[in-house]
């Protein structure tokens, strides 16, 4: 069994504080999730320099296109397709609502 420890200068009730604290948890446990099945992140082998920072950035970039067409896509899909298909890569660099469900 572990045991967490939270501070906060907020003057919160516990149920409410406990429902901030799972809140965030959530939100970064989704991150990591993306960040590790659609992006592979586990696998990155960059450790020295800038470079494990600036692609983190990159990533972050990456994940953020991803997620902003509302289409029948997975985040997976999204990914591919922009690789495979430059008008759809432009697509999601404009933000542009055009088609961008064409394989």
């Amino acid at each position: 069994h572990e045991r967490r420890y939270y501070l906060s200068s907020a003057r919160l009730d516990a149920k409410t504080f406990a429902a901030a604290v799972r809140a965030h948890w959530q939100i970064e446990n989704r991150l990591h999730w993306v960040l590790d099945v659609v992006f592979h992140d586990d696998l990155v082998r960059l450790r020295t320099g800038s470079g494990p920072q600036n692609m983190a950035i990159v990533r972050h970039m990456a994940i953020n296109l991803v997620h902003a067409p509302h289409d029948r896509h997975s985040l997976k899909a999204r990914r591919k397709l922009a690789n495979l298909n430059p008008d759809y890569l432009e697509a999601l660099l404009r933000h542009s609502p055009a088609d961008q469900t064409k394989s």
